[in-house]
């Protein structure tokens, strides 16, 4: 770890503490650069922020901090103006703001840097900086203006690249560096940035933490997220953690610990929700993940899931979850070895993986698990038809589909209504009806199979899950709602940074136990009077252990 970067003092203490003349004329003293105040947004059978409040000084490194699923991501689209709040304020500087639009967020000053950089690779940096901003004589661009501009922008990140660059031709860190740099030349006083560590090495990182010192330094404010607590004690100042949609807890950084944030992110204690109606299934492994390696991305050993077991896969957004699934389902080039029912199989395409029978009930429903335009009964039947959807006769997507579509219990005006017009819960069920509509699954691979549903869709769509898994289907179930997992998983896989590295049994493991490892990557270590007290220990396997 770093130096620590010193906090700027409280302007309710400081009056010095407001920005210099490098972003105009500042608020008036103890005044705060930013304030959302009691924001609540809903969406449907979802409360994402709950009178969430988030206050930043000037000249400061502001982390945001939460397990997903905490209303971050949510907050910020709120002060980037990508949705309007249902209640509360924002108020920069004081005055209090209304961003219809992200164009209104730029002009008010608030600039976001998004994990997935939303610079056009095909233009250059100076066309970048000044994208419908640039310097121009009637319709013409005055390209010279506009690559000084550019030039000095660049420069004031410690950018050493040509501005007549292509963006697709700078490594990540440079164009890291174009996206700040184009938060200048819109005089942001406000940047947020959103995991800039995640595509990054460590000397890159080091290069991008020496940028966001030099803007507190004159007087702007960053909000920086990120789940690595390690870089958050380095560059943070104070930090703001969101649980649950709410505001828990603000921290000052200098005197704060990690155990402190994990314990701020993951609550004091999490109920154990288990299902222990159920036995747990015996006998030899179906699936054996004995190597899957992507460079870069994720390097997994050693996870195996018996016929009827429902094995879960936690951790962070980017932990290497859905690159796992996918790559299991012929999604993407590996070095693999994956056996199933004994036997080594070669999944280097879905269509392979299908033969093989394995079905994938992906992330994003809408654009990977449906054709939305499209009837209910021919997506549902779509597996089974054994030709183009649109080449069927309507009949026969209604005839294989109707039976499934009846016990999975999906709600519809009628089997020819575009599945599209459905609620998400029902079109899960759907995308889960396609594969039961085919027959012949060993494997059932869940990719945040509740995301966006509400509380009865989520007990149906696991209701059904169960029931596969009491047939003799293998279920292995990414999801980022770790609540969801300990009551429904047999056993707990914790990927972290691209590797599984321990297993628990939820039913003899604190979930807060498991939720520090997500966080951390490594299970807390039992106090020495827990033990042989009887106490529940992390009940942690490690990757190649017996299971």
């Amino acid at each position: 770890m770093g130096p620590h970067h010193p906090a700027p003092p409280d302007p309710a203490v400081d009056p010095a503490s407001g920005p210099d003349s490098a972003v105009g004329p500042g608020p008036a003293p103890g005044t705060p650069r930013l304030a959302m105040r009691g924001i609540v947004k809903r969406f449907p059978g979802t409360l994402a922020n709950d009178g969430a409040e988030l206050v930043v000084r000037a000249g400061e490194t502001h982390c945001l901090l939460g397990e997903n699923g905490a209303g971050k991501s949510t907050l910020m689209k709120i002060l980037a103006g990508s949705f309007p709040p249902d209640e509360g304020e924002i108020l920069l500087d004081g005055r209090p703001v209304t961003l219809a639009g992200p164009g209104a967020g730029l002009a008010a000053g608030i600039a976001v840097i998004y994990q997935e950089l939303d610079l056009v690779p095909d233009l250059t940096v100076a066309q970048n900086l000044l994208l419908g901003r640039a310097p121009a004589r009637g319709p013409f661009v005055r390209r010279a203006e506009r690559a000084e501009l550019a030039r000095a922008a660049v420069a004031r990140v410690g950018g050493k690249f040509s501005v007549h660059t292509p963006v697709r031709e700078l490594p990540i860190a440079d164009q890291q560096l174009t996206a700040i740099a184009r938060a200048l030349t819109a005089d942001a006083r406000l940047i947020v940035m959103d995991e800039p560590s995640a595509t990054l090495g460590e000397h890159d990182l080091s290069t991008v933490f020496e940028v966001i010192r030099s803007l507190t330094a004159q007087g702007r404010s960053v909000i920086y997220i990120s789940h690595r607590l390690d870089e958050v004690m380095e560059i943070g100042d104070r930090a703001t953690v969101l649980r649950d949609g709410r505001t828990v807890a603000v921290r000052d950084l200098a005197t704060t610990t990690p155990g402190q944030l994990v314990a701020d992110m993951i609550g004091e204690s999490r109920a154990l929700a288990p299902d222990t109606t159920r036995p747990r299934p015996t006998g030899p492994p179906l699936l054996e993940i004995g190597s899957v390696h992507r460079p870069g991305l994720i390097d997994i050993t050693g996870i195996d899931v018996r016929a009827g077991e429902i094995v879960g896969l936690a951790g962070l957004g980017g932990a290497g979850r859905t690159t796992l699934l996918k790559t299991l389902f012929g999604d993407g080039a590996a070095t693999a070895r994956v056996t199933l029912d004994g036997t080594e199989v070669r999944l280097n395409s879905p269509a392979a993986a299908v033969r093989a029978g394995l079905a994938l009930v992906p992330e994003s429903r809408k654009e990977q698990g449906l054709m939305p335009g499209l009837s209910v009964a021919r997506n549902a039947a779509v597996t089974a038809l054994g030709r183009p959807p649109w080449l069927a006769p309507r009949r026969l997507g209604r005839r294989l589909s109707a039976p499934v579509l009846e016990g999975l219990g999906v709600r519809h005006a009628s089997p020819d209504q575009p599945v599209g017009k459905l609620s998400g819960g029902n079109q899960q069920k759907v995308v889960l009806a396609k594969w039961i509509t085919k027959g012949g699954v060993r494997v059932l691979l869940l990719d945040e199979p509740t995301r966006g549903l509400d509380v009865g869709a989520k007990a149906d769509l696991y209701r059904q899950v169960r029931h596969l898994a009491d047939e003799g289907v293998a279920v292995l179930l990414a999801s980022s709602e770790l609540g969801e997992l300990t009551a429904h998983a047999d056993r707990v896989w914790v990927l972290h940074e691209g590797r599984n590295v321990a297993c628990f049994d939820p039913r003899t493991t604190e979930e807060a136990t498991i939720a520090h490892t997500v966080i951390t990557g490594t299970p807390p270590t039992p106090t020495p009077d827990a033990a042989g007290t009887g106490a529940p220990g992390t009940g942690a396997t490690p990757p190649g252990a017996p299971s």
